[in-house]
């Protein structure tokens, strides 16, 4: 039986990662600095795409930092987009920032 996908940050990979029946199945890479986010490259294992992964991955990781009150700079151009679409998480990006990614 299948579980739930699992997001857990592994700060000592300065990465989020998404874990399906305990296996890795893609992670989100990360720069922290006091106060800020760099999110700077997402992958998911071919044998896991197509399952919306991606997504759940990168929802879990912004859930988790705004818990931390950090401010998300979105390099990685799959977190852009994801934000993109998801307006509610716009304000995790800060107001001064946001031409600088298109959002």
């Amino acid at each position: 039986m299948s579980t739930e996908p699992d997001v857990k940050d592994n700060p000592d990979a300065s990465r989020f990662e998404i874990r399906v029946d305990g296996a890795l199945a893609g992670f989100a890479e990360y720069k922290l600095k006091p106060g800020q986010i760099s999110f700077t490259h997402t992958e998911i294992d071919d044998g896991f795409s197509g399952q919306g992964l991606a997504g759940k991955l990168v929802r879990a990781a912004l859930d988790e930092v705004r818990g931390r009150d950090l401010a998300v700079l979105p390099f990685c151009p799959f977190v852009r987009g994801w934000i993109g679409k998801h307006p509610d998480y716009l304000d995790l990006v800060p107001a001064e920032r946001r031409a600088d990614f298109e959002l």
